[in-house]
């Protein structure tokens, strides 16, 4: 399972630019305000809308990414193709659009839905909070990969046995299990079942 590196660059950290607002939710996924995204985090944290993207090959492996570790949250850690919070406003399609362009510098070929989860997962390393109310996203990558070295570390395509091992060795961010286990109907849907998701 070969993985690759991103050429090292000056690396800030998201909480260094101008306040990015998120929008927060109700148990449903009712728009109910906006906070600040680094103050959404901040224990116990408060409830809002994120997006996770799972992105495959035509050999069914999943991209993966490891966070660029300038971010100051959850650095250096593996996790899904692309994750991140719509805009207010934003439809969360959009955003997962918009931030798999901006990290990994393509469009992909293919996107669908793959429904929703909520959960609560504290990150030991940072004292952050993710209390997100996710939608899934599945689809097929597009052509040649550039990523933005500010956001991704590295990137490696797995099957599902390549992940086993590499999630029983490495550091993985504190949701992608969560997302993964819950975005698994659709992508053995998109992936079929020779790929073992």
């Amino acid at each position: 399972m070969p993985t690759t590196p991103v050429p090292t660059a000056e690396i800030t950290s998201d909480a260094d630019s101008d306040p990015i607002m998120l929008e927060l939710v109700d148990e449903n996924g009712i728009t109910i305000g906006t906070a600040e995204k680094l103050s959404a985090h901040l224990p116990p944290g408060r409830l809002h809308r994120a997006f996770s993207v799972f992105l495959f090959d035509d050999a069914g492996r999943l991209l993966l990414q490891q966070r660029a570790l300038g971010k100051y949250h959850s650095p250096g850690v593996w996790s899904n193709t692309c994750c991140g919070h719509p805009y207010p406003g934003e439809a969360p399609f959009a955003a997962a659009v918009r931030r798999t362009g901006e990290e990994l510098g393509m469009s992909p070929k293919l996107l669908r839905e793959a429904g929703t989860v909520r959960y609560n997962h504290p990150d030991p390393a940072s004292g952050l909070v993710e209390q997100e109310y996710n939608h899934l996203f599945a689809g097929l990558v597009g052509p040649e990969l550039h990523p933005d070295p500010e956001e991704v570390g590295g990137t490696a395509f797995v099957s599902a046995a390549e992940l086993a091992e590499l999630h029983a060795r490495r550091p993985f961010s504190a949701w992608f299990m969560t997302v993964l286990d819950a975005a698994r109907p659709v992508v053995r849907e998109l992936t079929g079942p020779s790929a073992d998701w």
